[in-house]
């Protein structure tokens, strides 16, 4: 845990501040600590983080993709950053809860489709990749050599990500978001921003499309609304099934992302072992719902 008096030490030795500042903790962050520092009037949200190689988290690469939206006009302005650091704009607006998604889909479909379209020409460096089911391999090996509790569960969850894997149709690369939970979009009344770049990379756009619906817990209609919102036709059922099928495997990589926090993160107030049951049981009904439907994934 980080004590007051460490994160404000921190605080203080970003060099550019005008002088003493004020600082309040931001709710939220499983994986990194966040704050709002208010400078001569001005007030700014700062994060801290470091890499996390068993997330493939590379705070170097959040900062590159982070610079990218700043250009592209999806993300505030960011002011500092250095290695673990990241000053960014203050953004006065509601900070999107799940009902909020539900009424927004429109807005946030047009959001996702431009982001994806013009995020490309703004990135730069090494061509980062972001595939879910190579990521669910990866923890399985992490899982298995942290002699994680579940480990007798990793044979079922690979299983599954290889028939989830295979139930995917071919769809463009784009350069996604990759953590589309509620809390990273805000409405300043005007227009909506995206925040928080630190799973950003390139793949197919259903992962964000997934994750959206399933962390906002939208039901079909409103999943196939999006879908039809995103892609400018009504969706198709081999688009539906697909979807229905990421939205699964966006919840078992949840639950092995719990997984693994639980053996290499301990951030102050975080339940990981509450977490990985949540995602657990809401990867459960999601997988009921999926058969359901469409019959027996495997």
């Amino acid at each position: 845990m980080t004590g007051l008096a460490d994160i404000s030490a921190r605080i203080a030795a970003i060099p550019i501040w005008s002088g003493p500042v004020d600082w309040e903790p931001l709710k939220g962050g499983l994986s990194n600590e966040s704050v709002t520092v208010t400078d001569a009037g001005r007030k700014v949200v700062v994060r801290f983080g470091r890499d996390l190689p068993f997330h493939h988290v590379s705070r170097e690469r959040e900062i590159m993709s982070t610079r990218a939206a700043v250009a592209a006009g999806f993300a505030p302005e960011l002011i500092h950053a250095e290695p673990g650091v990241m000053v960014s704009a203050f953004i006065e607006g509601r900070t999107f809860e799940a009902p909020d998604v539900a009424g927004n889909i429109d807005r946030i479909a047009k959001l996702l489709s431009r982001f994806h379209q013009e995020m490309p020409r703004h990135v730069s460096g090494p061509g980062l990749a972001f595939w879910v089911f190579h990521i669910i391999r990866d923890y399985a090996r992490t899982l298995a050599a942290g002699g994680s509790r579940m480990a007798e569960r990793l044979p079922e969850f690979l299983a599954l990500a290889e028939a989830l894997e295979g139930a995917q149709m071919p769809l463009p690369i784009v350069f996604g978001h990759h953590d589309m939970l509620p809390a990273n979009l805000i409405d300043d009344g005007d227009r909506l921003w995206l925040i928080d770049y630190e799973y950003a990379g390139f793949s197919t756009p259903m992962f964000d499309l997934a994750g959206l619906t399933s962390n906002a817990e939208l039901g079909p209609e409103q999943s196939e609304e999006l879908l039809a919102r995103y892609f400018d036709r009504p969706p198709e059922q081999d688009l539906i099934r697909s979807h229905a099928a990421m939205e699964c495997a966006s919840l078992l990589r949840e639950t092995m992302w719990s997984l693994v926090s639980e053996l290499h993160l301990d951030a102050p107030g975080v339940d990981y072992v509450a977490y990985t049951r949540e995602n657990l049981d809401r990867l459960d009904a999601a997988l009921d719902r999926y058969q359901r439907r469409f019959g027996r994934i495997s």
